[in-house]
Parts: structure tokens; C-alpha cells; sequence
């Protein structure tokens, strides 16, 4: 598993800037400025948005956009879409929170467009937006619908979409060749907006690859309502995380994101690369045999997809006697063998694997 919500999610290197404590002067006033400003327009640039803001995390950025557009007011939901992810972040209750109330449209497992049209003229509701949830730790299979946002775009109240795991773009323009084909279905916020989201909200530490934080891009005035209401404040991030995820847009505009992010460059690793290190492992380690596997992306990304990997495998279950090396070494077991799979593994680490197996 390359991201690892017990693990931090996507690894980072971190380096405490100078520029993350001087955020909020302007240069070019000399007074205070918005510590969004900078981050929001890389953002806004990389989505194709008209503007950007980041918080704390995914599940605030959820609840500023429906505190800041839907308080007091009606928000249509699919039931297939009222989700629950990790840490018992549940739709229904972070609407309560934010003040809206929750609509219930469609089904479980099939939801059409006729039935959020329902729900907004119904009498005695008063929808001030539709929010579709990504179910990004599962799937469903079988007789099931669901109302694609082009679709949604039709209606007359903003859609709001809460794509989660952080693709910014289904072209994957940061790697060569086509996309990778686990990344099939999962929902990118430049085509999401394109097929006219008014609103989108991510993770950062997820398939964005960068550190804990909630992205909000699409209308700017939408946007600057959730960047002016209380809550905003409250959830917003500290000085070092924006200028994490600055880097982290830039690496994406300027197309280094398998150089520079870690996850990605765990991603592109080619099988016969992992292959060849491998056979190292357990030539210099005297103990082991090489096997493919599959790798999962991992944190509520890309739910049932797998990409080929190659690791080593050793008879037994020897989690915890690997937990015990400084540094802990984590891996996983399966039908009485325990198994490190190398494409969640920095090369750099491989003499530290080595000296552990050589000494199990």
C-alpha cells in the first residue's frame, strides 16, 4: 500500500522554510496580506478554476462549503453518496453541523437526475445546493445508477463536488504515455469542473501527493464565500502547510511531480526497475525468494484497483520482529508468508531491508 492513512498518507520530506512565517505581508503594500492568496492562485491555475482556497482537511473543506452556501437551507444528497469514510467522518453529520439539513434523493444503488429534480421542487424544501460525494474507500457494483455531474450542471442550484482522494487531472499530463490504468473512473478536479462543478473539494495528502489539507477551487464568488465565513478562519492551515502545497502546485505545473513528490514517484517506478532491486535484496540478503504482487494506492484512493508491483517474500509472520529494526520496517502478511513490496520502498532504504533480512 503506497498510502498509508496510519502511516501519514503521502510521505513527505519535511524542511521548515523562512517563506512559511512571512505568508501574510505583502511585498508589494507592505501591509498585511491573504495567506491564501498564493497557494489559491496555483491552485485555481493547475484546476482550471476561477479561484482556490485550502483548510485543514478534506472533511473542513466540506463543512465550510455547506456552512458557508447551505445554512438553514436544504442540500440534496444521493443515498448512495451518504457516506462514511475513515475516523467516522459521515455526511449526515458534518451537514448537521454546518447547519444545513440533509435531502435525501434517489436510492442506494441508483439515483437519476429526475429525482434531484424532484427534491428541489418540492414543496416545503428549499435546496440551496446538490452535493455529490465520491465513494472513495468503496464500490458498488451491479444494478446501480448514478447522476454524472454534467448532468447535475443542468440543474438551477449549484453542484458542489467532493471528489476526495485528490486527482487533479484524469490526463495525468505528469507522466508519459497514457494514464495509468488503475486510475479509471477515479474523479479528477479539472474534469469535473469541466463538466461544470461549480465548486470541487480534495484531499491534499492523498493522490495529490502533498501534506494534510482540504482544497476548495470552482466559482470565485462561491469561493470567497467560504473564505469570508467565521468558520474559515478556524479551519484554515498554518504557514508550513502552504508552503508545502505551494511547492507541491508548482511540481505539478512545471510537470516535476515524479521527481519531487514522493508518491508519484513511487507510482512510475517501471515493474522491471522493482524487479532488478529485488533480485538484489535477496542475493546480498542470502534469504527470500521474488514475487509479483499487487500494489494497492491506498487512504480511500482508487477503491478495488491494484498496479503490478514486485516484492520479496519469506516464510512465516515476522511483522513484529521487522517492527523491532530502528527504523521500524512495515510490511504485510498473507497465507503464512510475510511480504515487502518494493514499490512502496525508496531505494534508499534497500540496505537497511538487506541488513533486516540478512539478520531474520
Amino acid at each position: 500500500m503506497l498510502l498509508h492513512t496510519n502511516l501519514g498518507r503521502a510521505p513527505l520530506a519535511h524542511t521548515q522554510a523562512a517563506r512559511a512565517q512571512t505568508v501574510e505581508f505583502d511585498l508589494a503594500t507592505g501591509e498585511r496580506g491573504s495567506r491564501q492568496r498564493a497557494v489559491g492562485q496555483l491552485f485555481a491555475r493547475l484546476c482550471g478554476a476561477e479561484d482556490a482556497i485550502v483548510v485543514n482537511n478534506n472533511a473542513a473543506a466540506v463543512l465550510l462549503v455547506l456552512a458557508a452556501l447551505a445554512e438553514g437551507r436544504d442540500v440534496a444528497v444521493s443515498r448512495g453518496e451518504s457516506v462514511e469514510i475513515g475516523g467516522a467522518f459521515r455526511v449526515p453529520e458534518v451537514m448537521e453541523q454546518s447547519g444545513a439539513r440533509l435531502v435525501d434523493v434517489g436510492t442506494t444503488n441508483r439515483t437519476r437526475l429526475a429525482d434531484y429534480e424532484r427534491a428541489i421542487v418540492r414543496p416545503g424544501t428549499d435546496v440551496a445546493l446538490v452535493l455529490k460525494v465520491h465513494p472513495s474507500n468503496y464500490r458498488v457494483e451491479g444494478f446501480v445508477e448514478e447522476t454524472s455531474i454534467a448532468e447535475l450542471a443542468t440543474l438551477d442550484v449549484p453542484v458542489v463536488a467532493d471528489i476526495g482522494s485528490g486527482l487533479v487531472d484524469a490526463t495525468v499530463p505528469w507522466m508519459r504515455g497514457a494514464p495509468p490504468a488503475w486510475l479509471t473512473g477515479e474523479p479528477a478536479a479539472v474534469q469535473t469542473l469541466a463538466d461544470g462543478a461549480d465548486l470541487v473539494t480534495f484531499s491534499g495528502d492523498k493522490l495529490l501527493g502533498g501534506p494534510q489539507a482540504g482544497i476548495i477551487v470552482g466559482r470565485r464568488d462561491l469561493v470567497q464565500r467560504c473564505a469570508k465565513h467565521p468558520l474559515a478562519r478556524a479551519l484554515r492551515c498554518g504557514g508550513l502547510v502552504l508552503a508545502a502545497l505551494q511547492d507541491v502546485a508548482l511540481s505539478y505545473l512545471h510537470k516535476t511531480v515524479c521527481d519531487d513528490l514522493t508518491f508519484w514517484r513511487m507510482v512510475s517506478q517501471p515493474v522491471d526497475e522493482l524487479r532488478v532491486r529485488a533480485d538484489r535484496l535477496v542475493t546480498e540478503a542470502g534469504v527470500g525468494r521474488v514475487v509479483g504482487t499487487e500494489a494497492l494506492p491506498g487512504a480511500g484512493s482508487a477503491p478495488g484497483v491494484t498496479m503490478p508491483s514486485i516484492g520479496v517474500t519469506i516464510d512465516g509472520d515476522r511483522l513484529a520482529a521487522l517492527r523491532s529494526f530502528d527504523p521500524p520496517i512495515i510490511a504485510r502478511t498473507r497465507d503464512g508468508h510475510t511480504t515487502l513490496d518494493l514499490r512502496s520502498v525508496d531505494p534508499a532504504d534497500d540496505a537497511h531491508l538487506i541488513d533486516a533480512l540478512a539478520q531474520l
